[in-house]
């Protein structure tokens, strides 16, 4: 096999997307310890976050039948290699708007899972929830996912400085929006 024949195999990633299921809570959970121990650019670290297993199947289980809220997860072979969420709100003044939050562990980095995974957010939020806005926060420094963002029509709307505060350090914001017409 030649050099160019592997670098494009190494590029390409089997994978299904997928909508989660209360039964996906425990994978779910190790899933952001991994992905929060990759990055600082998310709103956590190697912690994941501070839920149960059971605490994460109710938070599922609450959007299984929403037409509101959705979480998707990319999967290969099995495992997580990347999720997407969007959540809205029920009330009236704010049910125009809902916000995406996104994450990819670091071996899937620039195979496409970012982008297919926010093609189906966007799908679900302007077809499925019927929603104007959609709503996100990424660190100012991340250019790769300010990028993908920007690919999708978001645009910058303000910063948030001192979002996070990681090892000391205070960490800048952009708030991005994608309007739709």
């Amino acid at each position: 096999m030649d050099k160019l024949s592997l670098r494009e195999r190494d590029e390409r990633m089997n994978y299904t997307i997928e909508k989660a299921r209360s039964s996906d809570a425990a994978s779910i959970l190790e899933y952001l310890k991994q992905v929060g121990s990759e990055t600082d650019n998310l709103t956590f670290g190697a912690e994941g976050l501070p839920l149960s297993v059971e605490d994460e199947e109710k938070f599922i289980a609450s959007y299984e039948n929403s037409d509101r809220n959705v979480m998707y997860l990319a999967k290969s072979g099995g495992r997580i290699v990347g999720d997407v969420s969007f959540t809205s709100s029920p009330r009236e003044r704010l049910r125009h708007r809902g916000e995406l939050a996104i994450s990819v562990i670091k071996e899937a980095w620039g195979k496409g899972i970012g982008n297919a995974l926010m093609l189906k957010i966007i799908d679900f939020a302007k077809d499925t929830a019927g929603v104007d806005i959609i709503q996100l926060e990424v660190r100012s420094d991340n250019e790769r996912a300010i990028k993908l963002y920007e690919k999708h029509g978001f645009k910058k709307i303000g910063m948030f400085h001192g979002f996070l505060k990681i090892n000391g350090e205070l960490v800048d914001f952009d708030l991005m929006n994608l309007y739709f017409d």
